[in-house]
């Protein structure tokens, strides 16, 4: 096995998800594929970048649903890396993420956490 491909988020709906990842985040849309059966194939993944992706996917039913913003039980759960921390942190703050705390620099880097639209905490991280 020589990577994990894809990771999945369970996400309210496909279009707000799709909107916040590409647009407040700077992902790229890599595919949306309608499946024929209401349901969406929908990945994303930071922009010039061949690593994992994440899978958007529509909650189905109430335990779905529920996890939606808690998949990690509030925990910091998903790390992006940046190469300049700085020109990230202020563009995402101009498009509207919400930062948890200001940036810090640690040992192991410059480092922020933020929500994504449902409140899964990120970090937003350049390492040293």
């Amino acid at each position: 096995m020589s990577h994990i491909a894809l990771v999945t988020l369970v996400v309210r709906d496909y279009d707000e998800a799709l909107a916040f990842y590409t647009d407040a985040l700077g992902f790229e849309l890599v595919e949306d594929t309608d499946r024929g059966d209401g349901s969406r194939w929908v990945v994303v993944r930071p922009r010039g970048t061949q690593g994992t992706g994440l899978l958007l996917a529509r909650a189905k039913g109430e335990v779905q649903g529920a996890s939606v913003g808690a998949q990690t039980g509030g925990r910091v759960g998903f790390f992006l890396h940046t190469e300049d921390f700085a020109a990230d942190h202020a563009r995402m703050l101009a498009a509207g993420v919400r930062f948890l705390e200001e940036p810090r620099h640690e040992v192991y880097g410059s480092v922020a956490v933020f929500e994504d639209l449902y409140g899964n905490h990120w970090d937003l991280l350049q390492p040293a």
